[in-house]
C-alpha cells in the first residue's frame, strides 16, 4: 500500500457526521477543511497532522513515519484534544467556538464554527497601512475579553499575531488557531521557531525551559498591536536578545496615535516578562480608558507557569 507523506483529505471523504468540501489551510502542525454537516451547515475541520511526523494512508489513516516521533506525537496530540475540551466549553463571540470533537483516523479532529469575514492583516491593507486609533482600540479590547476567558481555563494562545484574528463581516474580531499544542510537540534538536511565528512570540518561547504564562500571550498582543500601527513585524526576539534594534511605538508613531496607546505597546514587547503589564485586565482597561499607567507587577504572578497547561507538558 502506498503512503502520502502531506495529503489533504480529498473532497466528498466522510468524517464522522461531516463531508469534507475542501481544504482551507495547511501548515507544518495541522490540516484545516472547510466541511458540512447532514443539514449542510458550514463548519471549518482542523485536523492534527504533524507533517514532518506522519504519512497519510489511502484510507485516511494517519501513520507515524519514525518510531522515535511516537511520543512526540502522543503529547502533542493529548495537548491538542485538552485544547478542544476546553475551547469547547467557552462560549465567547470573540474565541473561535469549538463545536465538536473527535478522534478518527488515528488522529484528533477539531469542528470549529465556519466564520465568514477576513483576517486583521488584510484589514491593514484596505485601510492603505493605518487603522484609525479608537478602531484599534476597539478590536483589541474585545479579542482581550475572550482570551481572558481563555487563561481563566488554564489554557495559553502562544501564536497570536494579526494572521490569526479574524474580522466577521460585522466587524467583530474573533482569535482563531490555537498554538498551544504545537509548543508541545517539539522534539529534541527541533528549531524553536518551527513552533511559531517569530516576530511574534515571546522570548521566553526560544527557550525550552523557560515558563510560559500570561505574560507570553501579552507580548503577542503587543506584537501585533505594534503591526497593526503601521510598522510591520517586530525583529524575531532571540535576535533582540541579541542586540535589541526595535524603535519604540512611542517614538514612531507620537504624531499618529496616543501617548497612554503607544506606552502599552511599548510595555508589552518587554524583552523581561516582568516588565510588561501584569494582567490582560489591566490592558483592557487601557485600551478602553485609553489610560496607562505603568504598574509594579507582583513577583509572585511570574511563577506560576507549573499551574498551566503548558507548564504541564514540558
Amino acid at each position: 500500500m502506498t503512503q502520502s507523506k502531506q495529503s489533504s483529505l480529498p473532497a466528498g471523504f466522510r468524517l464522522d457526521d461531516y463531508t469534507i468540501v475542501r481544504e482551507l489551510s495547511s501548515g507544518g502542525f495541522s490540516q484545516v477543511y472547510l466541511a458540512l454537516d447532514h443539514h449542510d451547515r458550514k463548519f471549518a475541520i482542523k485536523e492534527y497532522l504533524p507533517q514532518d511526523m506522519t504519512h497519510r494512508q489511502p484510507d485516511g489513516e494517519v501513520t507515524i513515519i519514525d518510531e522515535l516521533d511516537r511520543e512526540a506525537f502522543r503529547v502533542g496530540l493529548k495537548c491538542f484534544f485538552e485544547e478542544a475540551r476546553v475551547l469547547a466549553g467557552i462560549q465567547h463571540p470573540n474565541i473561535v467556538r469549538v463545536v465538536n470533537f473527535f478522534r478518527a483516523n488515528n488522529t484528533v479532529y477539531m469542528v470549529m464554527e465556519y466564520t465568514e469575514g477576513r483576517p486583521l492583516s488584510k484589514e491593514l491593507t484596505l485601510a492603505d497601512g493605518k487603522l484609525p486609533e479608537a478602531r484599534l482600540r476597539k478590536l483589541f479590547a474585545e479579542l482581550i475579553g475572550g482570551l481572558r476567558e481563555v487563561h481563566q481555563q488554564q489554557l495559553l494562545h502562544l501564536d497570536i499575531k494579526p494572521a490569526n484574528i479574524y474580522l466577521r463581516r460585522n466587524g467583530s474580531p474573533v482569535l482563531l488557531d490555537f498554538g498551544a499544542a504545537r509548543q508541545a510537540l517539539r522534539r529534541p534538536g527541533q528549531p524553536l521557531t518551527t513552533m511559531f511565528t517569530p516576530g511574534y512570540a515571546a522570548p521566553e518561547q526560544y527557550d525550552a525551559k523557560a515558563a510560559l504564562g500570561p505574560w507570553t500571550d501579552i507580548y503577542g498582543l503587543g506584537a501585533s498591536l505594534y503591526a497593526m500601527l503601521g510598522a510591520g513585524r517586530l525583529p524575531a526576539a532571540d535576535e533582540r536578545l541579541r542586540s535589541d534594534t526595535l524603535r519604540p511605538a512611542s517614538l514612531l508613531f507620537a504624531n499618529h496615535y496616543s501617548a497612554p496607546l503607544l506606552a502599552l505597546v511599548d510595555a508589552c514587547l518587554q524583552l523581561d516578562p516582568q516588565r510588561r503589564p501584569h494582567s490582560l485586565e489591566q490592558m483592557q482597561q487601557c485600551l478602553l480608558d485609553n489610560d496607562y499607567v505603568t504598574p509594579q507587577p507582583p513577583r509572585s504572578l511570574w511563577h506560576k507557569a507549573g499551574a498551566w497547561l503548558m507548564g504541564k507538558t514540558r
